[in-house]
């Protein structure tokens, strides 16, 4: 094999490694979650965990007790996050 043949693919491959491995001059600092941005996230969980029981329940995965039963407690636990979310100002 030639050096033609060689340098290019060697040299890129230096390079890859280069910008995989080369240091970072500025790292993100971590952001801390406040409480708000907790109840956020759990409030968008419980929103898609209805979702998902309302189309598995359409879909008759469910008997009607069971689908009743989960969809009061995510609908309770939903208000206890809204209510608590309105006592922080949000």
């Amino acid at each position: 094999m030639d050096l033609q043949t060689i340098l290019p693919p060697a040299l890129l491959t230096l390079g890859c490694f280069a910008y995989i491995l080369w240091p970072q001059q500025k790292l993100a600092r971590p952001t801390e979650k406040t409480r708000l941005d907790y109840l956020r996230e759990r409030k968008d969980a419980i929103y898609e965990n209805l979702r998902d029981l309302n189309f598995e329940f359409r879909a008759g995965k469910y008997p009607e007790d069971d689908y009743a039963r989960q969809r009061e407690s995510l609908e309770n636990e939903a208000a206890r996050v809204v209510s608590e979310m309105d006592a922080l100002g949000a």
